[in-house]
């Protein structure tokens, strides 16, 4: 890849080349062929739309087992992808070759082999035929392929490596030997069974992936797109650096509809980036704010990326729980990166651009925002306490007059904003100077928000899967995408109904179209992912590299979780982030969870899952292949290894926010209630922009070195008050084993009690394990243990466990017969953790009155303090 900057004097070309390559193919069909192209693309919309819709289910025909439906998803991939993109970098990009149209259709018939001989292959499980090897072997070998073409050699080539380690695994050396497997099981396992390429990982990009990225191409070819970055103009542009500002809000908003960097760096920055640097940013900085908030919005709910979706399937939680616990982290992340921005323009002291709207003062600006403020949440409890009252009235008709009700709104949105200007659709050489103003630039756009509404009231309310969330939403948005013109245009009086008609026909053709090609890559990643998960289920290699990382880490938990992240930079590198966050989550979120036990902390999956996640986002910064660096940087004229480190200095509030919320749970809104959460946001934010003052050096003026170490013990003390209580005060009391029945009898209802026992695993490996025993009824304690399935004798001094239930939930705990118990600790009574945050409030006050001193009292700051 070409690391110097672009010399052309059309920067942006270059960079939406560079997305269309990464996201779309490198071909640009004509004639026959790239209506074929298009055809097959809108064909694989309409698909999955129709198996993710209740109409199958509802005409009684067209219904598709999960396994059929990811054959044909894979098919339709594959195929696409050796339309899409030419074997070579000289491989021609305006036909496709014959050897092409060869693979593309033998793939196809490769994976859809299991749709074909359904039956068939149901009836000789594990016992494959030759005609079965072959088909397999095909398959493999173009899928592999079609994953070089698409994502490039590093997925392909640690595929191979674990394909290879699983044939060759009574040669291997050491710890890594294994017993091997036949090249029929091999195949067998990866190719026909659910265990390998059409596992979760591809059944989750059939069912929920393909749906959601749908859904965010049609939104953004209606015009969402487009709209969001001019409120964000409109409403920021004339702050200190407001481009930069804009930029980030832009960009998350882009990035909720958005499923690729790349192309959120593209669609935001053609725009974004030159006003960055005609307000003062340098080329570097400009590119590097701009992929900092693109990548970014892959961790922004509702709708966040594709490794998401499968959160859902590895940690077995609705998707409404994921979200619940990834809000915070991600607007705490936003918000720094807002405020890193700040502080950007203060030290260059920038200014904003002209602003369109009249003066107003600050107190008539924020009376408006609360009254905003009040009126919308007033709105949303009267649709929902509304709907909660109508719909046991209405009962089966509650859906036909929610629509009707969605319809007369859409239709009175759109007539709100024709009394508005239409917004222009800018490009690259508009010369912008001016801001439009905020109030028309929202009200034109008000009804690309109902399907996000849609979206969310289907997620959060109606607690639908999220398949068929995103098929609703999806519906209104191909409704509105039909008829927003022509509606438009009646009232605005023009009378060009018919053509009006055509043009958003076409733009819903174009939308299913860009939705199918964004999704080749997501697919043929998770396919190829699904054989290094493969390999780990046959061969158990997951077992060897925990004890491999276990080993490396010194049995040290904050060790551990270094190397994961190492691990997924490394692999994020070349990886995708679907495929990287597979791949480190199948080998190492069970060890981090096992770890963590051993040494006393209960680490919930789903914050490991989350720590894996927010390092294989970084895949579009990590320099040297970075591709949102590189499109950036197209954009910018800078160079985009620079680009790379400085987005990615940028994003150390990204990389630290995993380490926090792994420690500190309440982050994850994890057994948090409302007010508690409202608190923990609060102080969290705080905590996260003195985090970005430190490691940006400048605060109210430049920090000196003492004050950046202040602010960096500041910032975690906020974050993680509980490790100098923890210090001051030890958590737990130990007690005997011997007095465990005592203990837990004495334990009030929601307490719980800390059991470490020492034993052999399944293996006859020697493990240590903490487990956190929770309340169950009972009159006494020993009673409180039988309900538990649990049952203690005493070998002399030494407490073992005798028996544990089948099924109870003792067994559950990971309780075992012969286990020793060596400590049982009940939790200690103390002060509240958050007292601690005072004297963090108090050193951070005083450094904020050392440097308000140190601005008025000399003159080596020469930027007046500027509001936001």
């Amino acid at each position: 890849m070409n690391t110097t900057p672009p010399s052309t004097e059309r920067p942006d070309v270059d960079a939406r080349e560079l997305a269309a390559v990464a996201d779309t193919g490198g071909r640009k069909l004509q004639g026959v062929t790239g209506r074929l192209l298009l055809i097959v693309a809108v064909t694989w919309s309409l698909f999955q739309l129709w198996i993710t819709s209740p109409l199958p289910y509802t005409l009684g025909f067209g219904v598709f087992s999960a396994t059929e439906a990811r054959s044909i998803h894979l098919a339709f991939a594959l195929f696409l992808a050796f339309l899409s993109w030419p074997a070579l970098k000289r491989s021609p990009t305006d036909r496709v070759p014959v050897t092409d149209w060869v693979m593309a259709a033998v793939a196809a018939f490769c994976a859809l082999y299991i749709y074909l001989f359904y039956a068939q292959l149901s009836n000789r499980p594990g016992n494959p035929i030759t005609q079965d090897v072959i088909v397999g072997v095909m398959g493999l070998i173009l899928l592999l392929e079609g994953t070089r073409r698409a994502l490039g050699p590093p997925l392909m080539i640690v595929a191979l490596v674990f394909l290879g380690y699983s044939l060759a695994g009574p040669y291997m050396p050491g710890m890594l030997a294994h017993r091997g497997v036949s090249f029929e099981a091999l195949i067998n396992h990866q190719w026909l069974t659910t265990q390998g390429v059409f596992g979760i990982a591809l059944g989750v990009s059939t069912s929920f992936v393909f749906l959601f990225v749908l859904f965010g191409a049609l939104l953004d070819k209606a015009g969402a797109g487009n709209y969001f970055i001019k409120v964000a103009f409109s409403m920021l542009g004339h702050y200190r650096g407001g481009p930069a500002k804009a930029a980030v809000v832009a960009s998350g908003l882009t990035g909720l509809i958005s499923g690729s960097s790349i192309a959120n760096t593209v669609t935001t920055g053609t725009f974004t980036i030159p006003m960055m640097k005609r307000v003062g940013f340098s080329s570097t900085k400009a590119g590097a704010v701009e992929v900092a908030s693109s990548v970014n919005g892959q961790i922004m709910p509702p709708v966040m990326g594709a490794a998401a979706f499968l959160m859902v399937e590895y940690v077995g939680i609705p998707y409404v729980e994921v979200i619940k616990h990834a809000f915070l982290p991600a607007m705490i992340s936003y918000i720094a990166l807002f405020y890193i921005v700040h502080l950007e323009a203060m030290k260059a002291g920038m200014q904003g651009l002209k602003s369109a709207n009249p003066p107003k003062p600050w107190l008539y600006k924020l009376l408006g925002f609360a009254t905003g403020l009040v009126g919308l949440m007033a709105l949303s409890a009267a649709v929902y306490y509304g709907l909660g009252w109508i719909k046991p009235m209405l009962g089966e008709s509650t859906p036909w007059v929610v629509s009707i009700a969605l319809v007369l709104i859409y239709v009175g949105l759109l007539k709100l904003g024709a009394r508005y200007p239409e917004l222009e659709v800018d490009t690259p050489e508009s010369n912008i100077t001016t801001l439009p103003q905020t109030r028309p630039t929202v009200m034109v756009g008000l009804h690309y928000l109902l399907p996000v509404v849609v979206l969310v009231w289907c997620l959060m309310v109606e607690r639908l899967s999220p398949g068929l969330s995103a098929f609703w939403a999806t519906v209104l948005m191909m409704v509105i995408m039909v008829t927003q013109r022509p509606l438009s245009a009646l009232f605005r009086g023009r009378l060009a109904l018919g053509e009006n008609l055509r043009e958003g026909v076409h733009d819903l053709w174009s939308g299913l179209v860009d939705g199918a090609r964004n999704m080749i890559g997501i697919g043929i990643a998770t396919a190829t992912a699904g054989i290094i998960v493969g390999a780990v289920s046959q061969t158990g290699v997951g077992l060897v590299l925990a004890d491999l990382v276990e080993h490396l880490s010194m049995g040290s938990l904050f060790l551990m979780l270094l190397l994961t992240a190492v691990l997924s930079l490394i692999l994020g590198m070349g990886l995708p982030t679907t495929a990287n966050y597979i791949v480190v989550s199948a080998l190492l979120a069970p060890v981090i969870v096992q770890l963590g036990q051993q040494q006393g902390l209960i680490v919930p999956l789903i914050a490991v899952h989350l720590f894996v996640f927010y390092f294989g986002i970084m895949a579009d910064v990590t320099p040297p292949v970075g591709l949102a660096s590189f499109a950036a940087a197209a954009i910018s004229g800078a160079d985009p290894i620079r680009t790379g480190f400085q987005a990615f200095w940028y994003s150390l509030r990204t990389a630290a926010l995993p380490f926090l919320f792994i420690f500190n749970t309440d982050l994850l809104l994890i057994n948090v209630d409302l007010w508690h959460g409202i608190v923990v946001f609060v102080v969290a934010t705080v905590a996260m922009l003195v985090f970005a003052a430190a490691t940006q050096g400048w605060f109210i003026v430049r920090n000196r070195w003492h004050e950046t170490i202040l602010l960096l013990l500041v910032a975690f003390t906020l974050f993680r008050p509980g490790f100098w209580q923890d210090m001051i005060v030890p958590p737990f009391e130990e007690m005997p084993p011997a007095q465990i029945a005592q203990a837990y009898g004495e334990l009030e209802e929601g307490q719980s009690m800390r059991v470490t026992v020492e034993g052999v695993d399944e293996y006859g490996a020697p493990m240590r394990l903490v487990i956190e025993v929770p309340v169950v009824e009972g009159d006494n304690g020993q009673a409180r243990l039988e309900n538990l399935g649990l049952s203690l004798r005493e070998d002399g001094d030494t407490t073992l466990v005798d028996t544990v239930g089948w099924g109870s939930q003792a067994s559950e705990l990971g309780l075992d017969m012969d286990q020793t118990i060596v400590s049982v600790e009940l939790t200690r009574e103390r002060f509240a953790k958050e007292w601690l945050w005072i004297p963090a409030l108090l050193i951070l006050a005083l450094i904020v009155y050392c440097q308000r001193r140190r601005r008025t009292n000399h003159t080596e700051s020469a930027t007046p303090q500027a509001a936001f």
